[in-house]
């Protein structure tokens, strides 16, 4: 295994506005499930065979939140996304890239950058590959989410050994009305508890950013919380 660290200069923050930010990064070549496990309960996120998470000085806004799925309970609102998605067919599988997925992508990112100003995002074959395909090795998988035969939703995670990590979803905007994005991470509460696994690894909750703040809506949660002793960093987990 080779482990690269390094960080970013300081740069706008994607999350709010008037604010920097700055990142620390590890390149893991050959990741185990066990390390990948222990990153992701410290904090970290990954994309590809990087493992990121926010360093920025004086801001501690972006939280760490995980669900406890196994006492997650569907509520009539959640149902109903269930019901109307009885038809949509999901699959789970490797992490793969094929012109299907990258026109899906860009689809939903050009949605995004009119609905809610995010910047643009285009992506070559390569530049997905390392995304979202390279470094899943045994642990990371894809659930593809089809609608009369078309791809409509694509949804990565990490299996781990105590819950799910839900990486990064994107969806086709002209499929709004069947809510995917909320029905993939209910499927993955779903699959977590037929799975008998405790939590959903949801990444960062950031308190006033729009494209982040639902992710409290789902509950009973926890927030991570990082602690000094004499000798090293704690992390604790609270509701």
């Amino acid at each position: 295994m080779e482990e690269i660290p390094f960080c970013t200069l300081e740069d706008e923050c994607s999350y709010l506005k008037d604010t920097k930010c700055k990142m620390e990064y590890k390149y893991i070549q050959n990741c185990s499930a066990l390390l990948n496990q222990e990153l992701i309960f410290r904090g970290w996120r990954r994309f590809g065979k990087y493992f990121l998470r926010p360093i920025c000085d004086g801001c501690k806004e972006c939280l760490s939140l995980r669900i406890d799925a196994l006492n997650f309970h569907f509520s009539k609102q959640y149902r109903r996304i269930l019901n109307k998605n009885a038809n949509t067919k999901i699959i789970l599988k490797s992490p793969y890239i094929s012109n299907e997925h990258l026109f899906l992508y860009d689809k939903y990112h050009k949605f995004m950058q009119q609905k809610r100003e995010w910047k643009a995002s285009e992506l070559s074959y390569r530049q997905y590959y390392n995304l979202y395909v390279d470094g899943a090795y045994e642990f990371g998988g894809e659930l593809d989410f089809y609608v009369d035969g078309k791809l409509v939703c694509v949804d990565f995670i990490d299996i781990l050994k105590d819950g799910i990590s839900s990486i990064y979803c994107f969806y086709d905007p002209d499929f709004s009305h069947l809510s995917l994005g909320k029905f993939s991470l209910l499927s993955e509460i779903k699959i977590a508890q037929n799975l008998n696994l405790k939590y959903i690894y949801l990444g960062y909750y950031v308190k006033n950013c729009q494209s982040l703040m639902y992710k409290a809506d789902y509950t009973p949660n926890e927030i991570l919380r990082e602690t000094s002793t004499l000798n090293e960093n704690a992390f604790l987990w609270e509701k």
